[in-house]
């Protein structure tokens, strides 16, 4: 068939390339530009802004080079203006507003896998791939399609995709699914892929240093918005004492215990961000341990919106292990989560997901109490 291949530059979606390729698919390559670097809102000591090891204009060269060495046709999709609307802002508004965002998972789904979608159907495309390490199945007994983790479960890479719908996982393909990392990159050896050693992306591709402050900080500047940067204010425990002043909400995220500038016998770490009093909550450890939460914008993958409660294990953020939970729907797109047993720093702004064993059942996005 004729696939619409989503060509990132590294080294997984390049395999999966390779892999369709040899299975005899007609392909047709798509790399996405979606940030200018040269805006220089994240700079190294020199002074001149840094590279990232995702989306970048090298990363744009590598993937032409990987499907020219393949032979098919490749196109750059330009997409600035989209993701700074529809990811790097709402990135800032959500720290702004005391949260920790991961906008991975929005990228995934509402940018690039829209983008693609649209794309691979202009151009007569049945299917559409990427290199993530997850599964996609049809149950024709249940007339829809099931997403599932990627066998390698250090590379699964599910909790990014939870949000993707009937339709989008209808003509989703991930050919690594049944792979572990070891074996693609022995499969790009073999097919002498320029991209077979290159190092994998761990970080934020906007914010490439790992400085998300520092980068909101100068995206306002940059925008003219400098009225926005959140004023010092309260560093306070959870009963309400003052013990230390903060450099702006922007900084703080639930869990974190360096930087605080408070010393004392035992640890303290924050425990929330109360963007709207400008204050910052700290506590010791075992206050940072939470029954339940809330989940908004949730896309129930298994099935439609079920009428009870449903049993499942709950991710709170992608390196947390999965924890036994009740999920009970509340009507227009929440969700009650309550755990078996209390977890450690639920933090809004994340992304919660839903799963049965190897299956995903759904996610949504973690909200502060009475949030949106």
């Amino acid at each position: 068939m004729k696939i619409a291949v989503a060509m990132s530059g590294g080294v997984d979606s390049s395999a999966a390339a390779a892999l369709l390729k040899d299975a005899g698919h007609e392909l047709v390559g798509f790399t996405m530009q979606l940030w200018n670097q040269r805006r220089g809102l994240s700079v190294g000591e020199d002074g001149e802004p840094l590279p990232s090891r995702c989306c970048s204009l090298d990363d744009v060269y590598d993937a032409r080079r990987v499907a020219e060495g393949l032979g098919f046709p490749f196109y750059v999709l330009n997409l600035e203006r989209d993701f700074e609307r529809d990811v790097v802002e709402p990135f800032v508004r959500s720290y702004l507003g005391g949260e920790t965002p991961i906008p991975c998972v929005a990228c995934n789904s509402r940018l690039k896998f829209a983008s693609l979608d649209r794309m691979a159907l202009s151009v007569g495309c049945e299917k559409v791939a990427t290199g993530h390490y997850a599964r996609v199945r049809f149950d024709e007994g249940a007339g829809r399609y099931r997403l599932l983790r990627g066998l390698d479960a250090r590379k699964d890479q599910t909790y990014f995709l939870w949000e993707l719908t009937q339709e989008q996982l209808s003509r989703s393909l991930f050919p690594l699914g049944e792979m572990t990392k070891d074996e693609v990159r022995d499969l790009a050896r073999r097919h002498g892929l320029y991209v077979a050693e290159k190092r994998e992306s761990q970080e934020i591709c906007f914010v490439p240093d790992g400085d998300y402050a520092g980068f909101i900080e100068r995206y306002l500047e940059a925008e003219g918005r400098e009225a926005e940067r959140p004023a010092r204010g309260e560093i306070v425990d959870t009963g309400g004492r003052l013990l230390a002043e903060h450099e702006g909400v922007h900084r703080y995220t639930v869990g974190q215990r360096r930087g605080l500038g408070v010393s004392r016998p035992l640890p303290l770490y924050v425990v929330r961000v109360e963007a709207e009093a400008n204050r910052v909550v700290v506590g010791h450890e075992d206050e940072l341990l939470c029954s339940e939460f809330t989940a908004a914008g949730v896309n129930w993958v298994a099935f439609d919106e079920p009428a009870e409660a449903v049993r499942a294990e709950v991710r709170v953020r992608y390196r947390h292990r999965e924890a036994p939970a009740t999920v009970t729907p509340l009507g227009s797109g929440r969700a009650r989560v309550r755990f078996d047993e209390p977890q450690r720093a639920v933090t809004p702004g994340q992304a919660t997901v839903f799963y049965r064993g190897e299956e995903v059942v759904g996610g949504g996005w973690i909200v502060k109490e009475g949030g949106q």
